[in-house]
């Protein structure tokens, strides 16, 4: 699942009549850089869930083909947050666990290695139901969200990373939630990780969340002309 719905405040006078997953870095719209890496990675079935101009994320991408992936749309009369997004698109996704990334970051992470994770996650009923890739805090996010102790995420007993908005969750998790209501991921990841069911992993590589037009142009400035990568 791409998460698209959010109206881009901070990108705001460009996200006004663009919705920010289709605002342009490196020559393609940053929700391009992600259904492509999705592809490549073997992720052929997408959900993406859109509100804010839903109408031209719609007629962007339509139903995937261009990129040899199938697109299904959660539409959300308003922006409903991450947890209610997940939770009101859920009977579009699967059973068991999914990835789910942020269509407004732009980032190198190879989503084919977290394929045996969601394997593990689908033959371990007992298992952890989260995983989170986590980066190094970016300036504006020096405080960090969790800490990374091994391969548990806890909240607190060491040094912050950032959450980098891409992670893997058991569906079922969602699918009590009430749909079309707004949830907020943050007391979710709290509860589960006190539960200890919430593993994570570093990246290092190249990653960037998108929030302010200075971001954008700093991305594209950085991607230069490599839009066929």
């Amino acid at each position: 699942m791409i998460l698209a719905a959010g109206r881009g405040e901070r990108m705001r006078p460009l996200s006004d009549a663009t919705p920010k997953p289709l605002l342009v870095a490196g020559g393609k719209p940053l929700i391009v850089w992600q259904i492509e890496a999705l592809a490549r990675a073997g992720f052929a079935d997408i959900t993406i869930n859109a509100s804010h101009r839903a109408d031209a994320l719609v007629a962007a991408l339509g139903d995937g083909s261009r990129w040899d992936v199938r697109i299904s749309w959660s539409h959300e009369a308003e922006p409903l947050e991450t947890a209610g997004g997940i939770a009101t698109a859920c009977p579009l996704l699967a059973a068991g666990p999914a990835l789910i990334v942020s269509g407004d970051i732009w980032t190198r992470f190879d989503y084919s290695s977290l394929t045996p994770k969601i394997d593990r996650m689908a033959g371990e009923a007992a298992g952890p139901r989260v995983h989170l890739v986590m980066v190094p805090n970016p300036p504006y996010h020096a405080e960090g969200d969790f800490v990374l102790a091994g391969d548990r995420v806890a909240l607190d007993g060491g040094p912050r990373l950032t959450f980098g908005n891409i992670g893997v969750y058991d569906t079922t998790m969602f699918r009590d939630l009430p749909r079309g209501v707004k949830l907020r991921m943050l007391p979710l990841y709290h509860a589960w990780i006190a539960a200890r069911i919430v593993t994570g992993e570093r990246y290092d590589g190249p990653w960037a969340n998108v929030g302010t037009p200075a971001d954008l142009a700093a991305l594209d400035a950085s991607l230069g002309t490599q839009s066929a990568i």
